[in-house]
């Protein structure tokens, strides 16, 4: 967590895949991620429909071609504040806002460590089960979410550059 706190922004690339129960093959999304600690946090997919999400401290944006931007805070929608921490404390090294919605174990050595989040809140056990995010160093390389309904995410995550 030290060594991911030291990092203050990166770049990255992603491909996520997402299974559906509903889908015989899931749906693969491409693009960018961007940091900037400790609470910018920014996705931009290129694929399979472009759009824009901005996390900047407590209010998500997100954009879409063609349609009007909206705004969302996130004090208003406690669960997507909880999925959001896994991925910013993450990034940010903070453990302790990690512990506000996870409980946590890490598993593994420096250069192959993962983190097993699970909710605490029974509205973040609601929508999924337990999100596990690896890495090497301060380097996060996956994000894997794996939903109550049985629909689950994985995203593998590229680093572009980080500036520390």
């Amino acid at each position: 967590m030290r060594s991911l706190a030291e990092n203050r922004s990166g770049k990255a690339t992603f491909v996520e895949k997402k299974y559906m129960q509903i889908l015989d093959q899931p749906i693969i999304a491409t693009g960018e991620l961007s940091f900037v600690a400790p609470d910018r946090l920014e996705k931009r997919t290129v694929t399979p429909k472009p759009e824009t999400l901005i996390l900047d401290g407590d209010v998500l944006t997100i954009e879409r071609p063609g349609k009007a931007t909206r705004t969302v805070s996130l004090q208003e929608h406690p669960e997507v504040a909880g999925f959001i921490e896994s991925i910013r404390g993450t990034l940010a090294g903070n453990l302790s806002a990690l512990k506000t919605f996870y409980d946590v174990t890490l598993t593994g050595s420096a250069d192959n460590w993962q983190l097993t989040l699970k909710p605490r809140q029974n509205r973040l056990r609601s929508v999924f089960d337990h999100i596990a995010i690896s890495g090497s160093q301060a380097e996060v390389r996956s994000v894997e979410l794996e939903q109550r309904d049985g629909d689950h995410s994985e995203m593998a995550i590229t680093r572009s550059r980080i500036a520390r």
